[in-house]
């Protein structure tokens, strides 16, 4: 039986390992948080910090494989696994590149593949030279997640909200959808594709609220989306699982926005709407199994619970009754112990043929499930 182990312990995790459980395979995971979501699911658990050097070998250099669920983990130390024979799922050299923004958008630009115009800056004072590149979204090289790390500056006034750090600032696209592509990659380099989904943003918290498949889209715009998505995907030359996030501007044309290199919010709703979802999708890979089919049984909506405003504490959920009475809704709770603003707690996945009932139902789950404490 291989021995796998996932760096980081949070919902990825616990729902990776809710797929592990079909597969023989014994798991294991590292994290500092002896509560975090995934603790109880694994085989085995190991308190430890996914970014010390020697954390990481110590977890790693026993196992068959090592994946991850957030990209902020020390890479040397994946590197030095890989060469002395563990898999790394994706490779290091692709976390690399992903985990910073700034070589990740240089590997756009390497490769040919559509993304909106940026510069890279790398403090403040490189910032205000740049003032006429305004209106831009300034993102912070290492660090940011889930909304944080970004900042949105309509013109030279609001320079001073930008990063002292290195940066990019990219140009503000005139947005007609956010398009999110999931990508399986094998050992073989055969690859499957899950159907785009349609992404709807939390305009303050600038997280996800909804997300509908397949993604209302032209036949030809889709044709772009998946093949931008394979040429972002390839050309990594790495097994694994991949998240590409897109926008459509108002003229149609594709931009690739970000690439997560795991498993990731824009593919929770596989779980129940589709053949394979991507949590089993990335077992197949690690071990060495057919990939999965990615259709779709039925099209679906995804709502995350997010910790409400002015809460933060013990959690307790408000509307969990009438969220389970609804027949074609899954909820799915990460099992935080505590919430607070923003933090995303949970997800629903609303299943229909009726793309007015998903979006009827997915309203009202948001508006009765509610975090709070």
């Amino acid at each position: 039986m291989l021995k796998i182990g996932i760096l980081g312990g949070g919902q990825l995790g616990r729902m990776l390992l809710q797929a592990a459980a079909n597969y023989p395979v014994e798991t294991f995971v590292l994290e500092n948080d002896e509560e975090c979501p995934a603790a109880h699911l694994c085989h085995h658990f190991i308190k430890g910090d996914i970014q010390n050097f020697e954390a990481v070998y110590q977890f790693g250099k026993q196992l068959n494989a090592l994946t991850i669920e957030i990209e902020n983990v020390n890479i040397e130390a994946l590197e030095k696994l890989q060469s002395e024979g563990v898999k790394i799922y994706p490779h290091p050299d692709v976390l690399r590149t992903i985990k910073n923004k700034v070589l990740q958008k240089q590997y756009y630009l390497q490769h040919q593949i559509p993304t909106a115009d940026f510069v890279i800056t790398q403090n403040i004072s490189e910032l205000q030279l740049n003032e006429n590149f305004l209106p831009a979204v300034h993102k912070i090289g290492e660090g940011g997640y889930d909304g944080k790390g970004v900042q949105i500056l309509k013109n030279k006034n609001e320079i001073e909200k930008g990063f002292n750090a290195p940066s990019v600032l990219e140009k503000m696209v005139d947005i007609r959808k956010e398009i999110a592509q999931m990508v399986a990659i094998n050992e073989k380099g055969e690859t499957a594709l899950y159907p785009p989904v349609e992404m709807l943003f939390d305009p303050i918290l600038n997280l996800l609220d909804f997300q509908l498949c397949p993604a209302d889209l032209y036949i030809k715009t889709l044709w772009k989306v998946e093949a931008i998505a394979l040429a972002v995907t390839r050309n990594f030359k790495s097994p694994g699982i991949f998240a590409v996030e897109m926008f459509i501007d108002k003229n149609g044309n594709v931009l690739v926005n970000e690439t997560a290199p795991r498993v990731h919010n824009s593919g929770h709703h596989t779980i129940e709407a589709h053949y394979s979802s991507q949590f089993d999708m990335l077992w197949r890979i690690m071990l060495g199994y057919p990939l999965g089919n990615t259709e779709a049984i039925i099209p679906s909506i995804m709502v995350n619970i997010i910790g409400s405003e002015g809460h933060a504490g013990p959690v307790q959920y408000a509307g969990l009754d009438q969220v389970l009475s609804i027949e074609n809704a899954f909820v799915h709770l990460y099992g935080k112990k505590i919430t607070k603003p923003g933090r995303k707690m949970g997800h629903v996945t609303i299943i229909s043929n009726e793309r007015q009932e998903l979006l009827h139902q997915s309203n009202k789950v948001k508006s009765i499930l509610i975090s709070r404490t």
